[in-house]
Parts: structure tokens; sequence; C-alpha cells
């Protein structure tokens, strides 16, 4: 439990030392090539087209910025990610955080099953996903977006909340409101969040 905690705590601080400086738009030849290493997982110009892997374009820059602090931190694990972050400095971070926010987002695929998707906006409304994820679900500041993710990396990353293996910003709150949704809530809102237009 220290250990957890002096993660969050040295996350914390970053986040604090990065918040200072505001992030500048990143269009040089530097941070286009740091951002090239990204495009092997999570697609290029930032969109995934490996399951399980997220899509990057369009996430708001404090999101991207703060899960880079988390992955480096260490509070948040991935195999992957971690010697890539271990590299990066708080100015790289703040480059690829403006870099990937500018960046079109993806646009949701044909929805072949509208009665999921009905399900999953009852889902949505009813844990009041709108309250921090906005009501287009295009994130905000340090919120993810979550309109035309990947599907099957959100319901990855909810059960991973659920789990208790993956921590969030701020209070936790995605860790709470994962912990009371079936299954069968958790299929729905991700249906409905990836065909989202």
């Amino acid at each position: 439990m220290r250990r957890q905690f002096s993660s969050y705590a040295i996350g914390a601080l970053s986040l604090a030392a990065l918040a200072s400086v505001p992030a500048q738009a990143a269009d040089n030849a530097a941070i286009k090539e740091k951002a090239a290493v990204c495009s092997g997982c999570h697609g290029e110009n930032g969109v995934s087209q490996t399951e399980n892997i997220p899509s990057l374009a369009g996430q708001p820059d404090q999101f991207i910025q703060w899960q880079l602090v988390f992955f480096r931190a260490g509070s948040r694990k991935n195999e992957q990610m971690q010697p890539i972050v271990e590299e990066l400095t708080n100015e790289d971070i703040r480059n690829l955080g403006a870099y990937f926010s500018q960046l079109t987002p993806p646009k949701g695929p044909e929805d072949g099953d509208p009665d999921l998707s009905k399900k999953g906006a009852q889902v949505a409304a009813g844990r009041r996903c709108a309250s921090c994820h906005t009501d287009s679900f295009a994130g905000t500041k340090g919120v993810a977006r979550l309109a035309g993710q990947r599907e099957e990396y959100l319901v990855k990353a909810l059960r991973d909340y659920k789990a208790g293996q993956r921590v969030g910003g701020g209070v936790a709150a995605m860790a709470d409101v994962a912990y009371h949704m079936s299954d069968e809530e958790i299929t729905a809102v991700s249906h409905y969040l990836t065909h989202l237009k």
C-alpha cells in the first residue's frame, strides 16, 4: 500500500510540474519523430487498428499527459509502455499531449446492433458518464474521449477499473463507477460509445 501511495505521490508531483508550463502545438520534427514511435501500436495519425490498443487522436491534451505520467511513475502498468515512457522528459510529455490532441479523432464505425447501443445509452445515462466525459463524450482536460474509441479496448478498460487493476486521476471515480457495473452493462456502454457519431 505504501509503495502504491508513493507512486501516486510521484505522479501527482509530476503532473504539477507539467501543469505549470503551457503545452505548445507540437509540429516540429523532433516531436513527430517521438510520436512516430507511438504509431507502431496506436496507429497512423493516432487511430488504432490493433485490438486492445486505444486510439490517441483527439484525446484531450491533459488526459494524454496524465496517462504518460502514470505510466512513467509506475502507477499504471503496461509492459510495452514502460520502456518507452521511461525515456520521456516532461517536455516530451507536454508535446505529445498537444500533438495527439490536435489530430482528427476516429469516426465510429457503422452500428450493426442499434438495440445494444440503445441499452448502452441507457447505461451511460444511468451511470452519469456525461458528467465527466461531456455530453458528446469527447472528453475534456484530464478526462478521456470515449466517442469512437475501440470497443474491445473500452470493455478492457472498464473491466480493469472494476478489478482494481487500473487507476484513474483525481478521486478515482472510474473505479467506483465500474465496480458497480455488470458485464452486460460494460458490453452495452462500450458498444454505444464506439459507434457514437
